[in-house]
């Protein structure tokens, strides 16, 4: 006897039956107690490793900036040498590159406009020390790092013009 034609199902369609797969995977479709422990331990042991190489980059960004600034008021020193012959003297100070200097010796060929349009504070929010004549070299341009005084190891090193070779 031939297969009779419904008219919701075609005749070719095959007939459903019950899917034990389906139920199964019902039982299956979240995560038990026991990976998701796996899981948070493997993320504290990558915590453990990973954090404590991250909380001394900003002490190294703060170094590196440092440098990059004692850089940049090193080369505006060595212009104001190039136009004047001298560097400016301790008294006249850093400020001699933003503003020409009122005290003696009064620079002959202060560029106009100065050799540098403000001076930058350290990263600790202090200002850049200068000596002329340097301990170090001609001049000695440098911060006192993060505890603000003379001298110090790590973060409160001292960064200055010598460190930059």
């Amino acid at each position: 006897m031939p297969p009779v034609a419904s008219p919701l199902r075609p005749v070719s369609a095959p007939v459903p039956t019950p899917d034990t797969g389906a139920q199964n995977s019902r039982r299956d479709a979240g995560f038990s107690l026991l990976e998701l422990m796996v899981v948070v331990v493997i993320l504290s042991v990558l915590a453990l490793v990973v954090v404590p190489r991250v909380i001394d980059r900003p002490d190294q960004a703060r170094a590196a900036r440092a440098k990059a600034d004692i850089a940049s008021v090193v080369s505006a020193v060595n212009l104001y040498r190039l136009d004047n012959f001298r560097y400016p003297t301790t008294e006249q100070g850093l400020q001699a590159l933003v503003s020409r200097p009122s005290s003696d010796p009064q620079p002959a060929n202060w560029a106009e406009g100065g050799y540098m349009d403000r001076l930058p504070m350290d990263p600790w929010g202090q200002p850049y020390q200068y000596l002329s004549p340097g301990v170090h070299e001609d001049f000695d341009v440098f911060s006192y790092g993060a505890n603000g005084t003379a001298g110090g190891a790590g973060v409160d090193q001292d960064i200055g013009s010598w460190t930059l070779n």
